[in-house]
């Protein structure tokens, strides 16, 4: 039997505590089941923003699209999630991920660690909240091999990105596959979450493709509109699309950004 949909918004900026209060209650009514926040410097804080947000909503779900492990030591961590999952009535999801900003940790003045220790650090901290979060569902997102190792090994929730791998002909199919071999008995029970980089605006079909093209350097247009990350169409086309991944891939969790809070709620209504 095909697992329900979720759906989550990812919020990177706000200007105002009134534009914050209004948007997450606008996507809670909307049918949004988690709002995230990114951990970028010069974006919105994590933990105060979801604060805030739990503090205004009843029934949406607060979690991090994703935490940079590499800027926490885990009890300090741990101790902020605590309160987070108090204050949001046990509405917490924990999301991490290695971080790779270089000049964030630059300007954080924390030394940047190889790729190799991100990973480390990403297992050392995650292992670490299992211990003391046992019933928070953790997010783990990325898309290579060690770091899905990891997800599929702690996780709950595997977070895949949809980028291209190798000369894989459908990438997330390839990906997919490795979580389960590495999962094994663990992934039948696992959520795996497809974030989605471009939406079309209200009344248009083709999505602006500017943020996607960040991590797509050198690809053409039409390799873009063909990446999992990206959806095309009316909102029946793009929830056809979704039940589509549903069923070929197991995706059932869809995180979008908050500029397409009102041309995805279409898409959310279509499915529900």
């Amino acid at each position: 039997m095909a697992k329900d949909f979720r759906f989550a918004m990812s919020m990177r900026f706000f200007k105002s505590r009134e534009r914050l209060v209004e948007k997450a209650k606008r996507a809670e009514d909307a049918g949004f089941d988690v709002l995230c926040v990114p951990d970028h410097l010069g974006a919105a804080a994590p933990f105060p923003t979801l604060t805030a947000v739990a503090m205004v909503t009843t029934r949406m779900r607060v979690s991090m699209y994703v935490l940079n492990a590499a800027f926490y030591k885990p009890a300090l961590l741990s101790r902020d999630l605590q309160a987070l999952d108090v204050l949001s009535d046990g509405r917490l999801e924990i999301g991490l991920g290695t971080g790779y900003v270089r000049e964030e940790f630059e300007a954080a003045e924390l030394p940047y660690p190889s790729a190799g220790a991100r990973v480390d650090y990403l297992e050392h901290m995650t292992t670490y909240l299992k211990e003391h979060h046992p019933t928070t569902p953790i997010l783990i997102a990325g898309n290579g091999d060690r770091v899905l190792t990891i997800a599929a090994r702690y996780a709950d929730i595997i977070g895949l990105t949809g980028a291209k791998v190798r000369a894989a002909d459908d990438p997330l199919t390839e990906r997919v596959e490795f979580v389960r071999q590495a999962a094994g008995d663990r992934f039948d029970a696992l959520e795996l979450n497809l974030a989605i980089t471009a939406v079309p605006a209200e009344g248009e079909t083709v999505p602006d493709l500017s943020m996607t093209r960040r991590y797509a350097a050198g690809m053409s247009d039409e390799e873009i509109l063909a990446m999992h990350s990206v959806l095309t169409g009316s909102p029946r086309e793009m929830a056809d699309t979704l039940s589509e991944y549903r069923e070929k891939y197991g995706v059932t969790c869809i995180t979008v950004q908050d500029n397409h809070l009102d041309n995805f709620a279409k898409v959310i209504a279509e499915l529900r």
